[in-house]
Parts: C-alpha cells; structure tokens; sequence
C-alpha cells in the first residue's frame, strides 16, 4: 500500500517537473503547469492518481503555507504603508468587479448563489504571481509596482474575511448565528493570542534564531499549530494559518521565517493544483466553455480598465494606472480556494470549480505574456489612453531648465554617480522612479524629479539642447534602446551612458549607439584587481582601502542602499 502511493507520487512528480519545464519555455507561471499535469494525470487521461487523501492532506497543508507566509507579510506596518490610493483602488476594484462580474453570471444563466461565487473569484488577483513578474521587471519599488502590492495586499485581506464567512456556512444552525460563533471565537483566541505573541515572541525569538534549524522547526510548529488550533476549535485551517502568519509578522524573523518556509510553500501547494486539475469534469463542461471566455475576456479588459479609472480619478498618469490596471488581469489561487470551499460546504457544483479553474488558465496565462511586454504594449496603445488622465496629474515633472549632466536612476548604481555629478558643479538632474527616495534627496538639496523612465514620455519632456552626459542605471534592455534612440534624435553630441545585464546586451546597446555600457556584475572584479596591481602584498594599502569601503558602505545603509536579501532556498 505504501509501496503504491510512493510510486504514484514519483509519476505524478514526474509529470510535473515534463510539463513544468514546457511552462518554463514558454514564461508561464509553473501554477498553471500544475493544474495542466492534474488533468493529465487524473481519470480523463492517465489515471495515476494517487489515493486522494494522500494528496488532500498535502493540499492541506501547501495551503496553511501558503496563507501563513502571506500572513507574515500582512504586519501593521505594512497594512500602513499601503496608502490611500492603494486602498481605494482595491476596495474599488473588487466592488465593481464583482457587481459586473455578479450581473454577467446572471446573464450567462447561473443562478444567485453560483453568480455570487463566481463574482467574487473574479475580483482577487495573484498577489505571488504579481510579486513575482514585478520583481523580474525590477518594478518593486517603481510608483505602479508600490501601488499594485498595496492594493493586493488590500485585496489578500478581503478574500480572507470572505474565506472565514464562506468557512461559517459548513457549521450546523444558522448563517448568521454560525458566523458570530465562529466570530467569538476568533476574537476569543485572538484575545488569548496577541498579548502572549506581543510579550512573550520578542523574548523567545532570538533564543530560536541562534539555530537555522530550530528556528525551521519553530515556523512550521507555531503555522500548523495555530492552524490544528483552529481547526479544532471549529474555524478553518485557512484562517488559523493566516493569524498565525500575521501574529509572527512583528517579529524582527518574519522574513526569515518566511524565505526558509517557501520551499515547503511551493512542494505542498503543488498537490493543491495538481488535485484541482484531476477533479475537473469534462462531460458538462464544454456548454461552459463559452462563458468562460466571455469572463475571461473581461478579467483581461475589465479589471484594468477599473483600476486605471480608479487611479486617474485621483490624479495618476495613464502610464502608471495603465502598468497598476495590468496586475489585476488574472484570478488568484484565492479563487480556487474559495470556491473549492464553496463546492466543500454544498453551495456550487464541482462543475463551477472546473469552470472558475480553466478562468483561472486563461487569464494568468494571458495576464503573463501582458506583464512581460507591458511597455511595447503601452508604446502602441499610449495615445488612445488620454481619456484615462487628467489634465493635471500628480506625475507631471514639468522640466523646464536645460541640464549638462542627466542620471536616469539614483539605485546602488547612481549613488555613487549621483556624487560625482553633485561634486563636477555641473548643472545637473536626477531622475528617479522612487518617490520616497525622491523626497529624501530633494529634502537634502539634491536636483531630483520623481519620473518613471520606462516610460518615453518622460524622455520627450527632457530639455537635452545642452545635455553633455546621460547615465541610464536602469537594466532593462528594451528601456535603454528606447534612450539611445530618443537622446540621439534630441542630440546627437550627447554622451550616453546606460547598463546592461549580459553581454550580448553591450553589444547590442554599443551598436545602437551607446558610448559605455556599465556591466554591474563585471565591475566588482576589475577594481578589485586593480586594487591588487595597486597595493600587492602592502597590508597598509588594503587598510587604506578598508577603511574608505567602511565609511562608504555606512552611507550608503544611511540612504537605504542596502542590497536586497537572496533567498536561500
């Protein structure tokens, strides 16, 4: 018997990783891999399912993972943070979303209950996917990207409240007197909780954290503790897993708790996807396949069109709602869920789930390939978006001076040329698409504009008559062509100055025109060597060096130049 499931689990595996790698090759998020390889391997195709309550536990808990990492990152502080617009546009968003969403459905012929299932699901948005494909644009700390994480975190917190109402229906009596037990008790617990969690995990957090592998264990004990708790007390997992993450967020270990958890994270919530692609159901489904499409298509169209209304109406430009709107085009694995759970307490058919799940499949792979081309999408659309902007907009940089010296970036790279361009007594500007990091420079003095480069906007609205220098730190290819090609048709005498991560990438930015290509990965090592030709074997010469790197490195962690954190498996 144990022989069998091991062998099983070993081809459902196998499947995974064949159909993973496709996913790979062709930039989809590997979610949809695993949803595709639990068709694969369920009754329609392969039939190699394991026995179901095997890969139902390890459902189980990939989503208490996946709800306790999310709860680290939901800390007061960040909640906070989130701003305004942030909070409007998702509150906003998942208003209007789910009332057309709730309006289709009826029109589709569903009836009220499946009509509300089905709207709700269309209102979340992946918050793991987005991070994700933010983070491999290097959008994170761009204005669209603070305001897209602010806004699904936003979100996050509202799928949860609707996920502990939808766990108040499987209780006996009432709606309305199972939802206030299941409140009571929550608050009970949370009662309990909080004061010990405010007094007691300070004390006890540096005792666990001088062991990696204590600290490990802690993290998946106080998740799936707090989980069971909950369970046993009549509530969910879900919920348990989520208070549990968010009790620890106020801990100085949340992020290490949470980047040692994500490996576990993504094994277990595997069998999630894998177990929801085996039990989808084909024989009805294909009279769905039609009202599939139509919401999809809506998702794709609809839910950025809302965002961006949303955001021009408090004074954001067309670039940034157009980038903000563009986040929200899929359905989340907080869709799945919920309406998994719907199934689970009797409200919708298994039919449903497989129907919101090949939603799911459409839009997240759409919403991809989106994300990934958003600027050539936004260069080919751009003019048509005007009516989304206000004639006066909270980005509008306004240069109207001429300047000799122009940096595009101040990150870790334009620290340091920012310095020398302050030191020349040139006249000089910095642009940069951080707004806090924006205030703080122009608090000290520093000639800077907030202004998203990404955009060709902003390069058109730059006076470069008598621009002698222009330095790019920004990576990004297809950004730096577009820089080349503005600054050359401005000023062809313009010494132009951009970074690229590869070395086919110099070589294409050197024939497009650039006069030097800053290779950060490269640098490092040359003056390194240069400091050996230098010094050799003279220990007081390294001294010298050491000493400057210190004093260097103090600064830049006062202007919060820290590098960013690699996470360790």
């Amino acid at each position: 018997m144990v022989n069998e499931v091991f062998i099983q689990l070993s081809l459902v595996l196998l499947v995974v990783l064949g159909v993973s790698l496709i996913m790979r090759l062709l930039k989809q998020p590997l979610i949809i891999g695993y949803i595709i390889s639990g068709i694969l391997i369920g009754p329609v195709f392969l039939n190699v399912i394991p026995k179901t309550d095997t890969l139902s536990t390890f459902s189980e808990m990939g989503i208490a993972f996946l709800l306790f990492i999310v709860g680290l990152h939901l800390s007061p502080k960040v909640i906070k943070e989130v701003g305004k617009i942030s909070l409007i546009t998702g509150i906003g968003q998942v208003v209007f979303t789910s009332g057309i969403g709730y309006l289709l459905g009826i029109a589709l012929g569903f009836d009220s209950i499946t009509s509300i299932y089905i709207a709700v699901a269309l209102t979340f948005s992946s918050t793991i996917i987005i991070m994700k494909l933010l983070s491999d644009k290097d959008a994170l700390d761009k204005l669209y990207g603070k305001i897209s994480i602010g806004f699904l975190l936003v979100q996050d917190l509202i799928a949860i409240i609707i996920l502990i109402i939808v766990s108040s229906f499987s209780n006996s009596g009432g709606v309305a007197s199972s939802a206030l037990i299941i409140l009571g008790k929550g608050a009970l617990i949370l009662g309990i909780l909080f004061p010990l969690c405010y007094y007691l995990l300070p004390k006890l957090g540096p005792f666990f954290a001088r062991s990696q592998e204590l600290l490990f264990v802690f993290a998946i004990s106080w998740g799936l503790g707090l989980a069971a708790l909950f369970l046993y007390l009549g509530l969910s997992i879900e919920v348990g897993a989520l208070v549990a993450g968010v009790l620890l967020s106020v801990s100085p270990y949340g992020y290490e708790v949470s980047s040692k958890l994500k490996s576990l994270r993504d094994f277990f919530i595997i069998s999630f996807f894998v177990l929801l692609g085996s039990q989808m159901i084909f024989t009805d489904i294909s009279l769905l396949i039609i009202p599939a499409i139509i919401l999809s298509l809506f998702i794709l169209v609809g839910n950025p069109l809302i965002v961006m209304i949303l955001m021009g109406l408090f004074g954001y430009g067309r670039n940034t709602g157009f980038m903000a709107g563009l986040t929200v085009a899929q359905i989340s694995e907080f869709s799945l869920i919920l309406v998994a759970l719907g199934v689970q307490v009797g409200h919708v058919s298994s039919e449903i789930l497989s129907f919101v799940t090949i939603i799911g499949l459409i839009t997240i792979a759409g919403s991809t390939y989106m994300i990934i081309y958003s600027d050539k999408i936004y260069s080919a659309i751009s003019q048509y978006l005007k009516i989304f902007e206000k004639k006066k907009i909270k980005e509008k940089i306004g240069i109207k001076d001429d300047y000799e010296y122009v940096l595009l970036g101040e990150n870790r790279i334009g620290f340091s040329i920012m310095k020398k361009f302050i030191e020349s007594k040139k006249k000089y500007l910095v642009i940069d698409f951080n707004p806090e990091r924006v205030r703080k420079l122009q608090k000290k003095g520093t000639r800077c504009i907030y202004g998203d480069v990404s955009n060709s906007e902003i390069i058109n609205e730059l006076r470069l008559d008598k621009a002698k220098l222009m330095v790019s730190t920004v990576p990004e290819m297809e950004v730096n062509l577009m820089i080349i090609n503005k600054v050359k048709q401005k000023n062809k005498n313009t010494i132009i100055i951009v970074t690229g991560r590869q070395i086919s990438d110099a070589f294409e930015l050197y024939k497009a025109g650039a006069d030097y290509v800053i290779m950060p990965h490269f640098l490092g090592g040359e003056y390194t060597s240069e400091i050996i030709e230098r010094a050799g074997d003279n220990k007081a010469e390294y001294e010298i060096e050491k000493t400057k790197h210190i004093a260097d490195l103090k600064e830049r962690l006062k202007e919060g130049q820290e590098h960013p954190r690699i996470e360790k498996g």
